[in-house]
């Protein structure tokens, strides 16, 4: 019997195998692919060829006919190095009404309840097949749904798809696009006390990352009218390294520049003003030492998830979820990769987005519940 008991033992022992995005996920993926053959779902795997261990899944349940509904999820989850947990991240714990774990919140609590679904779809006498996507490297940019999207065109096209990031089981029509672009800037080493020989890379670096600021600065005070939050194009670093010694300039610094766009505005525009304010220090640069240059490279880019007009997948959701309502966010998912390639896309899962990626990361009990009511109703329908 599958039920909700089910779904939260599929979530702990999803859990437990550590999928940290930076390593391997085969072993989760060959546990789900032998769970789900042992009732009657078989699975087609693929591994990335890049990256021994790492593999996405998909799977069908019901008829080989068009019209079916696509349940997309991501095994990955971010790190929990230098957090402070109060309980093991790779064991589920339930205290004071919350399932407390890595990816409990983001987005393992969805996969369970997908896993199963599929399982319980796979019982009943469906009209519509139910189909399931599970993914590797969706935190490094939703890099390892691409190929699996491609290999699902040879299924039948699906009227649907959800995309079951945490928006505490609202609906969810739109979200940013985005991109990364890894930046290596390649200095000149001197000693310090005449650094004015040299190019420090730090410091040419901080030119950029002032850029980046006075761009957040300006984007915030023209913000009009979009429904995100913020209601601007961002830009991001989170992470630097560089130098060699406090008294040497450095040779070399590397970043990652991030941008989350809105709907209307242009990654391809934004990625041109990076590479105008990039030349410009690099000149800068050149003029002190001929050979120092500045290296950029794409991480990746992502379609934003724009609202579709009547579109299928919100009437799927509103229907299942009873709400009326939708609304769009400032994080990005697969849904645009899906929608780019001709599918009706949402995002509607459980749980709280501002959980995602903390210590201590938990799925409210009461949002799991109602995704396994949500799951059911899906199957029910699929069957009329």
């Amino acid at each position: 019997m599958t039920d909700l008991a089910t779904a939260r033992m599929l979530l702990e022992r999803l859990v437990a195998f550590p999928t940290v995005c930076t390593g391997p996920n085969r072993a989760l993926v060959e546990w789900v692919e032998g769970w789900l053959a042992e009732r009657g779902v078989s699975c087609v795997r693929l591994p990335d060829p890049a990256q021994p261990g790492k593999e996405s899944l998909y799977a069908m349940a019901g008829p080989a006919v068009e019209g079916g509904v696509v349940l997309s999820g991501h095994t990955d989850v971010v790190s929990v190095e230098g957090q402070d947990w109060t309980s093991d991240p790779w064991t589920v714990t339930e205290r004071d009404g919350r399932l407390i774990g890595r990816g409990c919140c983001d987005m393992k609590g969805f996969d369970a309840l997908a896993i199963a679904a599929i399982a319980l779809a796979a019982q009943r006498p469906l009209k519509r097949p139910l189909q399931l996507a599970l993914s590797h490297d969706e935190e490094l940019g939703c890099l390892g749904c691409i190929p699996m999207i491609e290999a699902m065109q040879a299924l039948p096209r699906a009227a649907a798809v959800i995309v079951g990031e945490p928006t505490q089981m609202r609906i969810v029509t739109g979200h940013k696009g985005g991109g990364s672009w890894r930046i290596r800037i390649h200095g000149f080493e001197v000693h310090s006390s005449i650094l004015h020989t040299g190019v420090n890379a730090i410091h040419e670096a901080a030119k950029i990352l002032h850029w980046i600021n006075e761009m957040n600065a300006e984007g915030a005070q023209a913000a009009r009218g979009a429904p995100f939050v913020p209601a601007w194009t961002t830009l991001h670093t989170g992470k630097i390294q560089g130098g060699t010694a406090h008294n040497i300039t450095a040779r070399l610094c590397e970043f990652a520049v991030g941008f989350r766009v809105i709907p209307g505005e242009s990654l391809a525009d934004w990625h041109a003003k990076l590479m105008a304010k990039v030349a410009e220090v690099e000149t800068q640069m050149k003029a002190v030492r001929p050979e120092t240059w500045i290296e950029v490279s794409e991480d990746f880019t992502l379609p934003a998830l724009a609202p579709e007009e009547n579109g299928a997948a919100e009437a799927l959701a509103r229907a299942l979820t009873g709400r009326n309502d939708s609304g769009v966010v400032s994080y990005a998912t697969e849904a645009g990769q899906f929608q780019t390639r001709g599918w009706s896309a949402v995002v509607c899962g459980p749980g709280n987005i501002e959980q995602a990626h903390q210590p201590d990361e938990w799925l409210a009990l009461s949002q799991l519940e109602e995704g396994w009511a949500f799951m059911e109703r899906l199957v029910d329908r699929l069957c009329a």
